[in-house]
């Protein structure tokens, strides 16, 4: 009997999801770890691979398909001998029926969900393409066929697709636009005039990624009682430390960024005051005895917060090799779940695009965020008289149900100690 292939749930927070494109279609040979399918969920777009082997047989959800609830059947699996036209229960348009008793499958072939792969290389046809080297070529116009990929296995991606663009490489035959589009309506800009007077504008669809922030902040600013704190730090014992170590490890291909101490005295300051480092329950306040720092990193699909796990424990010269390598996958949609999932305190840091103070939304079910702004020169009173400093604004956003403004103040207290003396950290 055929095997039931559901939508699965590649998050905590997932309930659905977009099927955005069948790597396979009906009839084709499918062995286990091939990728049949594409998925944007509420965090990145992410493949499914298959656990079974098998012959694909109906496809029930169209790729573009979005809303697709989690553990819907999108499409059936036969083995060997099985016929194409073999039965399988429709997917369920949106609550959840029950099946009729004739339907039940038999234990031997309950509907089992697929493997999913964080990874975004995947097979198109005979092209080796990510998703988003994909993406970004049907945008283009590009002939894939005639791109040469320069990734793992000469697979093609993004760095390819931007230097065929630049470079004027082949585009596809006109006839093949419409189709192209067709594949992906959701990404398309949709021209709109409004009523006379008014003016003319593009609507970009949301995607998941996009959907979920604007709902996990609503729920934020709705559910948690923020309050919040902010405090002036001198940095340019921070700066000089900076410049002495970058001058050191040059040879070693390290090269610290400011962001990168952040990390460092947050997570240091999160051990000195560990009530800061805690969550809120309806039975209880969670004090985590891990410090997992999650840093704000912008994509082009919003926003998302890659992890340093054990950020307290770590040297400077791997907190930045590690949060070098999670923003640059974090922006091609490479990142594992556990990458992205969890983290005790996060950090914002609008510093580097010149803004010199903001507050920052939390992030649930964490108790607390630091926002962090530019470093810039300001008149001081040092010793009775005027001198000039670089200065840093850090605003505390926390939530009162976990932390007190006595505790907050204490947190930021540690904070502004250890950046200001910043060999402190070495105690």
């Amino acid at each position: 009997m055929p095997i039931n292939i559901l939508m699965p749930a590649l998050s905590p927070t997932m309930t659905e999801g977009n099927l955005a494109k069948w790597h396979k279609k009906p009839g084709d040979k499918v062995a286990p770890g091939d990728v049949i399918a594409e998925i944007e969920t509420d965090k990145a777009t992410m493949e499914i691979e298959a656990v079974d082997e098998g012959t694909l047989g109906k496809i029930l959800v169209a790729e573009g398909t979005q809303g697709v609830k989690f553990n819907d059947v999108i499409a059936t699996l036969l083995a060997e001998g099985e016929s194409g036209d073999a039965a399988a229960p429709a997917p369920k348009p949106s609550a959840p029926a029950a099946p009729a008793p004739q339907a039940a499958p038999a234990p031997a072939a309950a509907a089992k969900p697929m493997a999913a792969s964080p990874t975004t290389l995947a097979p198109d046809s005979r092209i080796f393409v990510s998703p988003l080297a994909r993406r970004m070529a049907e945008q283009a116009g590009l002939d894939l066929g005639q791109l040469k990929g320069s990734g793992p296995g000469g697979r093609i991606v993004k760095a390819d697709i931007e230097a065929a663009v630049s470079g004027g490489a082949p585009k596809k035959a006109a006839a093949a636009a419409p189709a192209a589009a067709a594949a992906a309506p959701a990404k398309a800009l949709a021209p709109h005039v409004e009523a006379p007077g008014m003016p003319a504008y593009d609507e970009h669809a949301n995607n998941n990624i996009r959907k979920v922030v604007a709902r996990r902040l609503t729920e934020s600013k709705q559910q948690v009682p923020h309050f919040y704190l902010a405090i002036d730090c001198q940095i340019d014992a921070l700066l000089k430390l900076r410049s002495d170590l970058n001058a050191k490890a040059e040879k070693d291909g390290v090269k610290l960024s400011v962001n990168d101490l952040v990390i460092k005295v947050a997570a240091l300051a999160l051990r000195k005051v560990p009530a800061a480092n805690a969550s809120y329950t309806e039975a209880a306040i969670r004090r985590y005895r891990q410090v997992d720092i999650s840093v704000a990193v912008a994509i082009p699909d919003g926003l998302i917060t890659p992890i340093i796990r054990n950020a307290d424990l770590k040297g400077l010269a791997q907190i930045s090799a590690e949060m070098k390598d999670l923003a640059a996958r974090a922006r091609s949609n490479k990142l594992k779940l556990e990458e992205f999932q969890g983290g005790t305190f996060s950090i914002s840091n609008l510093g580097m695009y010149g803004i010199k103070e903001f507050a920052a939304v939390i992030n649930p079910p964490q108790g607390a965020i630091l926002a962090v702004g530019a470093g810039e020169q300001r008149p001081i009173v040092k010793d009775g008289a005027l001198a000039i400093a670089t200065m840093m604004s850090v605003t505390l956003s926390v939530d009162h149900r976990v932390v007190d403004g006595a505790v907050g103040a204490e947190y930021l207290a540690a904070f502004k100690k250890l950046i200001e003396d910043p060999l402190s950290m070495m105690l």
